[in-house]
């Protein structure tokens, strides 16, 4: 079924960047809103896709992830996940994160989901996320900002923390959702 298309009911008078860093830029922009009166809408733009991999032995047991994460003051657990600058496909970032946050060599990597909005109402971020298998093991190389811990469990646990709470992070569970619907 073809969805209907809608123009768009914003007007961008004018943008200003407020930030900027090697990850993101932040910009304030005035706009006029549908309604017709004047306002504000403030965006994050990310200057990577997010990129996440859900890796799969041939015994039915994939890794989750864990670490600290800062903006949300918890440990968490998740699928390895990373940034693809634009000089990288999303299929060699994931399997680049893949090896650096677990150690994993993937053989193989397999499209699950493609342009994933994550916050869509302040941000531009969008996730490419992928099934990885044939699977060999080396030293994880992970970045100067992650001490992170590595669990090997069955895919079916994981699927069952996605649904029950444990693993909150939006990508992790949208892509351990889509790959038990796919069984």
């Amino acid at each position: 079924m073809d969805l209907p298309q809608h123009s768009n009911p914003w007007k961008t008078v004018s943008t200003r960047e407020t930030y900027a860093n090697p990850w993101i830029r932040v910009r304030e922009d005035q706009v006029i809103k549908p309604t017709g009166s004047p306002g504000i809408y403030g965006v994050v733009e990310y200057k990577n896709i997010a990129v996440g991999v859900i890796p799969i032995d041939a015994e039915g047991y994939t890794w989750l992830v864990g670490q600290w994460r800062y903006c949300h003051g918890r440990y968490e657990w998740e699928i390895p996940e990373g940034g693809c600058p634009a000089d990288e496909s999303p299929a060699e970032a994931a399997k680049r994160e893949l090896l650096e946050e677990t150690g994993i060599v993937a053989e193989t990597i397999e499209p699950l989901l493609h342009g994933i909005q994550l916050s869509n109402s302040t941000s531009n971020e969008t996730c490419d996320i992928f099934i990885a298998t044939g699977l060999s093991h080396t030293a994880a190389q992970p970045e100067d900002t992650e001490e992170l811990a590595v669990l090997r469990l069955p895919l079916s646990e994981a699927v069952q923390m996605a649904r029950d709470g444990r693993i909150r992070d939006s990508v992790s569970v949208l892509a351990l959702l889509a790959v038990a619907s796919r069984v």
